[in-house]
């Protein structure tokens, strides 16, 4: 192999020191199992993973016996140096090292030359050798400070692919600290008291069942509260800028899915249904945007009658794989506050800054941050989506020079954007700062035009309506999942399913506390009574065991003074009230 420049790395980049981590992993694994076969090893979010087919499956002590060769091979300080090699040497040099997946990677480059990078000490002693394009730290010492933890195995099957072999994956946490590796492990076990799947059964607000199927989520009374909380929070928004809900049906023809063009890029994600009456196809619909431009088409427009604006809250269907399903974060069954707007090109910039405006305003009120990406098509892989490259040209630019127009910071993203078009996506951040794609606004020349829909212009002529696709929230499903873990359970009042619980000493006390329950419940407030002959000291803790925004206590001195003992969650005691204060403070 021929020496290259040794790449001089003063301040390693985490994506590099992540990477080069991958690679002592590997070392490691070697030295452990010999006759190891080596996948790929990306660095990730928070870490990076290596897959490897082993003769035998990995137990978590394997994980610490790994990590200490790790360390061992850092603390030795070897270098890292880059060798590139003929692609036929190269060939030949992975099939003598008996690594077949490397030989099949190095199989479908492109270039004459394959890159290696070559692990050794200063005698220069070879410990390892990889095919990698890099780059690494210019030696292990670069490492000392960074901070690893060899975290979990998985299995995984080969490129992704079912069916090819089945390989075991280790995930590492890696940061450029130990400081920051130990806020993050703090920070996931947090998240993990928080999580939803966890929080919603002790909250009562959903389940799941064998029986039902996975993914399909039972919503409890309460829980369809929450559900429905977030779905008419999104609803009042859309009505402020103008739009109409409408209700579409959760079957339809594939025909029109063929013309949306979801039948061809979509299909595997889709369920079929089958009629016993005709052979026509059906399928579950898994968005709303074909259906809406029916609706649209269903009687001549002008464009005076533009821009038209409407939204959908119905049902949708996408067949995920079972080990891909998530509690309510990935389902098989959710509805979208979808929404829809058909309009002049003219007009798009004003229905954008509409949309943006009262996202922004949902992520206020929920106590949200979020940062702006701007997703555009990889155009490497054209086929992927639908359109020209004159379209795909014309709405890319459009949509970039909105953002900048309205001084709108955002980061891009190749490769993200819908197969219809490019797209605005919202990142919001929770609590404990992780990400979530929610809002979205999509710019869609493809579409209306598929199905030939057209508005009369001014002058009398035909024109073909701009579509643009847009979510506040989007899944009020998988953001109330969101919501639960944001807020630990603890919702604010507006949201939370019950906002009071009248908690009564002894029974003496239930008819005047059920006096108290009316009064509450005619003032529009979710209260309930908990007339178990308990203490109250056990009524209190169960109500903040649920989380419950306010309690109010009922005995002796309540009753003589007709107000009631005030008590908010997480701040104790707040002395006695009028019972119109409580209403007061609530609405």
């Amino acid at each position: 192999m021929t020496e290259e420049k040794k790449e001089k790395k003063e301040k390693p980049s985490v994506e590099t020191i992540r990477h080069s981590l991958s690679h002592i992993l590997a070392a490691a694994v070697l030295e452990m199992f010999p006759e190891a076969k080596l996948g790929i090893g990306p660095a990730i979010e928070n870490g990076f993973y290596y897959d490897f087919d082993l003769p035998r499956t990995l137990i978590p002590e394997d994980l610490t016996i790994l990590e200490d060769k790790m360390k061992k091979i850092i603390a030795a300080d070897y270098s890292f140096d880059r060798k590139k090699e003929p692609k036929a040497e190269a060939i030949k040099f992975l099939e003598k090292a008996g690594q077949p997946y490397k030989i099949e990677l190095a199989g479908e480059l492109k270039d004459d030359e394959v890159g290696f990078y070559e692990i050794k000490n200063d005698e220069g002693k070879i410990l390892f050798v990889d095919m990698c394009a890099g780059p690494h730290v210019e030696s292990t010492k670069f490492l000392r400070s960074s901070g690893f933890k060899l975290d979990k195995t998985a299995a995984a099957y080969w490129r992704g692919d079912e069916k090819n072999s089945m390989m075991q994956r280790i995930y590492s946490l890696a940061f450029e600290s130990r400081d920051e590796l130990k806020n993050y492990e703090q920070m996931m076990a947090e998240a993990a008291k928080r999580d939803h799947r966890k929080l919603g059964k002790e909250l009562g607000l959903f389940v799941f069942s064998d029986l039902v199927g996975p993914g399909l989520p039972l919503y409890t009374p309460k829980g369809t509260i929450l559900r429905n909380n977030i779905a008419n929070y999104s609803r009042e928004l859309r009505a402020k800028i103008g739009y109409q809900e409408v209700q579409t049906p959760n079957m339809n023809k594939a025909e029109l899915f063929k013309i949306s063009g979801h039948y061809d890029k979509y299909k595997d994600d889709m369920f079929e249904v089958h009629s016993h009456y005709t052979e026509e196809e059906y399928y579950l619909k898994p968005m709303n945007c074909p259906q809406h431009t029916q609706i649209f088409a269903s009687a001549p427009r002008s464009y005076k009658d533009l821009p038209i604006r409407i939204a959908d809250m119905a049902v949708l269907y996408r067949d995920e794989k079972p080990g891909e399903l998530s509690g309510l974060t990935r389902l098989r069954a959710f509805c979208q506050d979808d929404g829809h707007c058909f309009c002049r090109e003219d007009q798009i910039k004003e229905e954008f800054i509409a949309v943006l405006s009262v996202i922004r305003e949902a992520m206020t009120r929920y106590g949200m941050n979020y940062d702006i990406r701007l997703s555009l098509r990889d155009e490497s892989k054209k086929e992927k989506y639908l359109g020209s490259d004159e379209v795909w040209v014309k709405s890319q630019k459009m949509l970039r020079e909105l953002l900048e127009d309205e001084k709108i910071d955002f980061v891009i993203s190749e490769g993200e954007a819908a197969f219809y078009g490019p797209k605005m996506d919202l990142l919001a951040k929770d609590s404990l700062g992780r990400e979530w794609q929610l809002s979205t606004i999509q710019l869609d020349f493809n579409m209306p035009g598929r199905f030939n829909l057209e508005y009369i212009t001014e002058d009398g002529s035909k024109k073909t309506p701009v579509m643009i696709h847009n979510a506040i929230v989007g899944s009020p499903e998988r953001f109330m999942g969101v919501l639960i873990e944001h807020y630990a359970g603890a919702f604010p009042v507006w949201l939370a399913p019950i906002q009071a619980r009248i908690l009564p000493i002894a029974d003496r006390h239930f008819e005047y506390a059920r006096k108290i329950r009316k009064e509450l419940s005619d003032a529009g407030i979710r209260v309930e009574l908990d007339d178990r002959t308990e203490s109250v000291g056990r009524k209190i803790r169960e109500a903040e065991m649920q989380k419950i925004p306010v309690m109010l206590v009922i005995g002796d001195k309540e009753i003589e003074s007709g107000k009631v003992a005030l008590r908010k969650y997480k701040e104790g005691d707040r002395g006695q009230v009028e019972i119109q204060e409580v209403v007061k403070s609530l609405k």
